[in-house]
């Protein structure tokens, strides 16, 4: 009847007629199940990885709170995906309650974590997703790169739309991998999200925007680039629904056109303060709407748009709605003529910034314009503007209600060093001028700008090959402030008598020095520096002529107190100047000894061994 003899000894025979049940005398002891053939008992191996999915499941959403999930996580890839697949919604009450306790002993959302390259993987996002919720839970996830081989998917975006509810900020850039269906789960999940960017996802479309316009009321950030499916109607969607936009960024969406913008403006007209549009297929239409609905805009950047034209701008500025605009940025815009730019300048009254790059039909006579209707201008930047020339700068530095603190030019090849008559009014707000690769601009141009300009105190003058002791020395001897900072990069024609007399003149308050590629600048000047720069901090003397020399010469100095000394390709510095680097060394962060063949391995390993406060570069 019984095939194991020891379940023989359950039932004890009292008769021939009658049995009765009893336990036998002793149980025996199982510690694992047991297969019987024949006699020979098969002990099989015991574990939880038995366990089907389902069961697995079950289990992790019972555990007593987010630590244990996220200790379980680390256990296997299995149980971490499992674990990445388990709702907030799905945890048992017992453990939510826990959880619930643990994100109010923790700032919910605080966390931020960056994902780039190799490292964009579904198994990180996983991991991120499940360790978070534990420490106060995810609040900036920002992925970059594409990871072909193992890149992101919609897996890993459903993970962390499961496992971080408190999302406030999402930042996507070339994922190739995912679509909709991830980003849909992130806006069905994390309805706190307030910014979100998204670059070169070519698989998402209009069903994203969207799932995030009905999800995320809270949203204020909305940067788009290069996503070719998106178009009107997800953009639409955005503008009706989310109504605190604050700032919106558009970039080379073929498919975006002018009713986006009118959508866009209409609905958000009193809290957008900063918009960007860059390569679109948008028309004068659009900068009307802007000049139009923009009253609360403050910062305004148009870039490519090669349809607006002239028109465009001159309504833009008649709009009389951009009251508040402060920044203003245009690049590459045919449309920017000197009209446009005078109804601009009349349009934005308390206008402070304003950079034009690579338009070409502006002149002196639309600069002039502009500067004389806008009196609030502090800073302007000029780049690749071919038609402007000194006339029209010097002609808006004197003119009588300037405000203009900062000028930047660079790359304006329509400079010619002509001698000017000299004005008599002076500018005597501007603090900082920058000439960077303006082949026409000489001393004679250089002179003027120090003439009229007595304030300056931040002087850049970069790639000035036109550039000499004589055009530079006046501009020292006219600066009443005191120089505080000069750079002059690349001015290869200046020499020791330009530095001498700096230091002498303005050692009081000089605080960074910057003579990288003067190869006329020798041991004089690092002598006159050492003696005469009190408040010096930053020295920059790569490829220039100096020696042992001139850096015992610094080492010297009793007041000098630098804290960043570049020597870069100083060929003439070699192991001599050990001694004085590491007594310099003393006060620095940052050393650069890169290129300097005379130092040898030794010394450098030296210096990174004594000056460990230090950052070197060799």
């Amino acid at each position: 009847m019984f095939q194991n003899p020891i379940e023989s000894g359950i039932f004890s025979s009292l008769g021939h007629r009658a049995e009765l049940y009893s336990l036998p005398c002793k149980r025996s002891r199982i510690n694992a199940p047991f297969v019987f053939s024949g006699e020979v008992y098969k002990k099989q191996k015991t574990t939880i990885e038995v366990l089907p999915d389902e069961c697995l499941f079950e289990i992790f959403r019972r555990l007593d709170g987010n630590q244990e999930r996220s200790s379980c996580a680390s256990v296997s890839k299995r149980w971490l995906m499992l674990l990445s697949t388990i709702r907030k919604d799905e945890i048992s009450r017992t453990s939510e309650q826990k959880s619930a306790r643990e994100d109010l002993e923790n700032i919910n959302g605080h966390l931020s974590r960056t994902l780039e390259g190799k490292k964009a993987t579904d198994i990180r996002l996983a991991a991120i997703a499940v360790g978070t919720a534990s420490r106060g839970g995810l609040g900036k996830l920002s992925v970059r790169g594409n990871n072909v081989a193992r890149g992101v998917t919609n897996f890993g975006l459903k993970a962390i739309a499961r496992g971080c509810p408190s999302l406030t900020s999402l930042s996507l850039w070339n994922l190739s991998s995912i679509s909709d269906e991830g980003l849909i789960e992130i806006a069905n999940e994390c309805h706190q999200l307030e910014k979100v960017d998204l670059c070169k996802i070519s698989g998402i479309s209009n069903k994203s925007l969207v799932a995030i316009a009905n999800n995320c009321p809270n949203l204020t950030e909305l940067s788009i680039e290069s996503c070719s499916n998106i178009s009107d109607e997800g953009l639409q969607a955005i503008g009706q629904n989310c109504r605190n936009l604050k700032s919106i960024s558009l970039k080379n969406c073929p498919l975006i056109g002018d009713q986006v913008i009118a959508t866009l403006l209409s609905s958000a007209s009193f809290s957008l303060t900063k918009l960007k549009l860059q390569a679109l297929n948008i028309s004068d239409v659009s900068l009307a709407v802007i000049g139009h609905y923009g009253i609360a805009i403050t910062d305004l950047a148009l870039t490519g748009l090669c349809k607006v034209t002239e028109k465009g701008f001159w309504v833009m500025g008649h709009g009389h709605g951009l009251q508040k605009l402060r920044l203003l940025s245009i690049t590459s815009c045919v449309g920017l003529t000197d009209i446009a730019v005078e109804a601009v300048g009349k349009g934005c009254p308390n206008l402070k910034q304003f950079s034009v790059r690579k338009c070409a039909f502006l002149s002196d006579n639309g600069l002039f314009s502009f500067a004389k209707s806008t009196v609030s201008l502090e800073s302007l930047l000029l780049e690749e503007c071919y038609r402007v020339t000194q006339c029209g700068i010097f002609s808006m530095l004197v003119s009588h209600d300037t405000k203009l603190k900062s000028l930047t030019l660079k790359n304006c090849l329509g400079f010619k060093d002509l001698a000017f008559q000299i004005p008599s009014s002076r500018c005597t707000t501007l603090k900082t001028l920058s000439v960077q690769n303006c082949p026409g601009f000489g001393n004679s141009s250089l002179m003027l700008a120090g003439q009229l300009c007595p304030e300056l105190q931040h002087v850049e003058l970069t790639g000035l090959h036109r550039i000499t002791d004589d055009g530079f020395t006046p501009l020292i001897e006219c600066c009443e402030a005191g120089l505080v900072k000069v750079n002059i990069s690349g001015c290869i024609n200046l020499t020791d008598k330009m530095v001498c007399e700096m230091s002498k003149v303005h050692g009081g308050t000089l605080e960074a020095l910057n003579l990288n590629g003067c190869r006329s600048v020798t041991d004089a000047s690092m002598v006159s520096i050492a003696s005469e720069c009190l408040l010096l901090n930053e020295l920059d003397v790569s490829e220039s002529a100096i020696t042992d020399f001139g850096i015992s010469a610094l080492a010297r100095a009793v007041q000098l107190n630098l804290n960043v000394l570049s020597l870069s390709g100083c060929r003439l510095v070699s192991d001599k100047s050990l001694p004085f680097l590491l007594k310099i060394g003393a006060s620095l962060v940052g050393l650069n000894i890169q290129h300097c063949h005379g130092i040898s391995n030794s010394s450098v390993g030296l210096l990174v061994d004594r000056l460990w406060n230090c950052d070197i570069l060799s």
